[in-house]
């Protein structure tokens, strides 16, 4: 059991700076901000889950076990699910190269949680610790984050590419190839940077990237010497009630400084046939997975190729919903769906096979979902894109990004569209 006490923040901004700041002496901590984006599926502002009382890190029979682990702990429950999963839903494989290493699932149940919405942190405690929540908010407030921010990020890191441009050029080109044969109708082709040897302060980073980035999806994982570092625009998939949401991105366009640019570059994007017929490919993969267990003719697109704007880039969004019985188990709902069509492609299947042939490195966490279990069952997680990953003990630094081919793809513009989605984890970990 938990036990609540309430606190008025003066200053929800600075309160998540400390708080983050705060969670860098536990070894387990999860922090989850919308970065004030006005969700109607949203449920707080922010959020900090620190201090795991158990956990579950698992490499093989993963969704049995996490089923079990739901049922038995009946709480808050904290983590991830990596792409790889997908071996253990279909006869597929993952044998490329893998420089992080982070386990195929991982949840923890946290002994501290603090919920921000507006002015007001909720501290939800398990009851041993219930006394430790009033010198915990005192401990928070005191903390100075222009301190913090002194720390330097390393200068002389050296971002290398896993896939070069020619050879990037061959693999879409061969993707094409199986378009065009009618094996597959579309695929998500993504591409590892990173660096060797590296070290990083990942919260100092974490400031960095959610400066330039504010998504409402942001989040930092810590696991011990394993890190993410998220600037996540995607929802994967939420539950509310009997009620399950998905908004899959697909169609992502520049921004430019001048304001009228800026509108006719998002009009372009909200226009371009090739980007629609992207996205409008994914809805029907997304409504496909939803109906394997939704209730007869429920499943609605609420939204059809809705364009955003974020601080980097406008993107084409969906959301579609649909009910499910009440006594439907959340692990089977989150089976029936992953990995998210968003990071695969059509037909699903299909496209992982020739995905796990055409690309270099192991996706591992990069397009898996970060997130929570409600003590109720409900949940939400994201999409895990436009996001660092780093492993200290091993020293290295790893970001992915990826882009749509289909029919009408031109291989420049799907490398530059990659470059365009990598500018903000390079800047970030490049300059000063």
């Amino acid at each position: 059991m938990r036990t609540t006490h309430t606190f008025s923040v003066s200053n929800s901004t600075r309160f998540k700076k400390k708080l983050l700041i705060w969670s860098n002496s536990f070894s387990d901590a999860i922090f989850l901000d919308s970065n004030d984006h006005k969700d109607k599926y949203g449920s707080f502002d922010a959020l900090l889950a620190v201090d795991s009382d158990s956990f579950l890190s698992t490499n093989s029979n993963s969704f049995e076990d996490l089923k079990q682990y739901h049922s038995k702990t009946k709480d808050w429950l904290f983590g991830y699910l990596s792409y790889d999963l997908k071996n253990e839903l279909e006869d597929l494989k993952s044998n490329n190269y893998d420089g992080l290493s982070f386990p195929r699932l991982y949840f923890f149940r946290p002994r501290k949680l603090i919920i921000l919405k507006g002015d007001t942190a909720q501290f939800l405690y398990l009851d041993p610790i219930k006394q430790e929540c009033k010198d915990d908010f005192k401990e928070i407030c005191s903390i100075a984050p222009k301190l913090f921010y002194k720390r330097a990020i390393k200068k002389d890191i050296r971002i290398k590419l896993r896939i070069h441009k020619d050879a990037y050029f061959d693999k879409a080109k061969q993707f094409l190839r199986h378009i065009h044969r009618g094996d597959i109708y579309e695929a998500n082709f993504c591409q590892e940077f990173y660096a060797v040897d590296t070290h990083i302060d990942p919260i100092a980073t974490y400031f960095k990237l959610n400066k330039i980035s504010e998504t409402p999806f942001a989040t930092l994982l810590k696991m011990e010497n394993k890190f993410l570092i998220s600037a996540s625009p995607e929802r994967y998939l939420k539950k509310m009630g009997n009620t399950i949401i998905s908004q899959p991105i697909k169609g992502t366009a520049g921004r430019s400084k001048n304001k009228e640019d800026d509108l006719i570059l998002k009009k372009a994007l909200e226009e371009d046939p090739k980007e629609r017929a992207e996205n409008i490919m994914i809805t029907d993969l997304v409504r496909n997975d939803l109906s394997k267990l939704a209730l007869k003719g429920s499943v609605k697109v609420e939204e059809l190729c809705k364009v955003y704007t974020f601080r980097q880039v406008h993107q084409m969004i969906t959301t579609i919903k649909a009910q499910v019985e009440e006594t439907e188990d959340p692990i089977e709902i989150i089976k029936a769906s992953f990995p998210m069509g968003s990071m695969t492609g059509a037909p699903k299947i299909a496209a992982m096979q020739i995905i796990e042939d055409l690309e270099e490195t192991k996706r591992g966490l990069y397009s898996g979902a970060v997130g929570y279990f409600a003590p109720n069952g409900d949940f939400d997680f994201n999409v895990v894109i436009r996001s660092i990953l780093y492993d200290a003990n091993k020293k290295y630094v790893s970001f992915s990004v990826g882009s749509a081919i289909t029919a009408k793809s031109d291989p420049e513009k799907e490398y530059q569209e990659c470059l365009l989605k990598a500018k903000a984890m390079r800047k970030v970990l490049e300059s000063d």
